[in-house]
């Protein structure tokens, strides 16, 4: 993250960190608040060396971190994390998947990723995954250019092709709340999709490859397509934990702690990714 968006972020969140004056201690400024928990999210260094590091209490960085955390994602989620909410915006997304992994009617790409914790106490096996270790799950939807568009966060390890039915998008899409493109301009019967692997069940609005060795040529063409549309959701997933090293090893924290910086990070990415885009539009030829 650039110094011009550090300010930036600063000055969307300041607010929200301020503390109020006390005679009898000088509280720590918002400036310092954000360094230090973007530093802990940026290295994955424990909360005690971010301790040793900035001269600050470990409680007192516990603290931080949680109430920072919070901040950003109360703040930017209005803004870098909304979900579509009519036909334009959609038809948008639908747009750029054609334009960019030559996949029609695909209105995003959806996947789970299991974030490594340590074992909570007293939790018994409730976050241990199939994988061999416990994890949190993040369930994400991607659009085109590996932005979240949306997300939902804190299912148990354990809870493995159950998390979409019980998510709360999951739920809105299998009752229809969501107000989607009512027909493809080449196929009225192509209805808007989401792309996934086969680990989700298949549904009106998910598509999968289709299963199998002998397959026709047309159907290996459209197993390639889709391959490349739900790749998408793998890169996005790939750039969160390139760029926030706090998911190279377990977190060692409470799990509300680790929803919150689960949140705090899908917020970031989506508003450097925003910048970046932004960027790139602009100055493309």
């Amino acid at each position: 993250m650039s110094p011009d968006r550090l300010e930036h972020l600063l000055s969307l969140i300041g607010s929200s960190l301020t503390k109020k004056y006390c005679p009898s201690r000088d509280s720590i400024c918002p400036s310092q608040r954000l360094i230090i928990t973007i530093r802990y999210l940026a290295t994955g260094e424990s909360q005690q060396t971010q301790s040793f590091y900035f001269r600050v209490g470990r409680a007192t960085v516990c603290r931080i971190f949680k109430e920072t955390c919070c901040a950003i994602w109360k703040v930017l989620k209005k803004v870098f994390l909304r979900a579509p909410n009519d036909v334009k915006e959609w038809q948008n997304i639908i747009k750029e998947f054609d334009q960019n992994w030559n996949f029609p009617q695909c209105i995003g790409a959806i996947d789970g990723k299991h974030v490594r914790i340590e074992a909570p106490a007293k939790s018994g096996s409730s976050f241990y995954n199939y994988k061999g270790f416990y994890s949190m799950v993040l369930l994400a939807i991607c659009d085109a250019k590996y932005c979240f568009t949306m997300v939902d966060i804190g299912a148990y390890g354990r809870d493995n092709t159950a998390i979409l039915n019980a998510s709360t998008f999951g739920r809105a899409f299998n009752k229809g709340y969501f107000n989607l493109p009512k027909f493809f301009e080449f196929d009225p019967k192509v209805s808007p999709v989401l792309v996934k692997d086969d680990i989700f069940a298949l549904k009106p609005w998910l598509m999968k490859s289709y299963p199998g060795k002998n397959l026709t040529v047309q159907q290996r063409v459209f197993n390639y397509h889709l391959s490349r549309a739900r790749r998408t959701i793998e890169n996005s997933f790939g750039i969160l934990a390139a760029r926030w090293r706090i998911y190279r090893s377990p977190i060692k924290a409470k799990p509300l702690i680790v929803e919150h910086i689960i949140k705090a990070t899908v917020c970031l990415h989506n508003y450097i990714l925003f910048a970046f885009n932004r960027w790139s539009a602009l100055y493309s030829y």
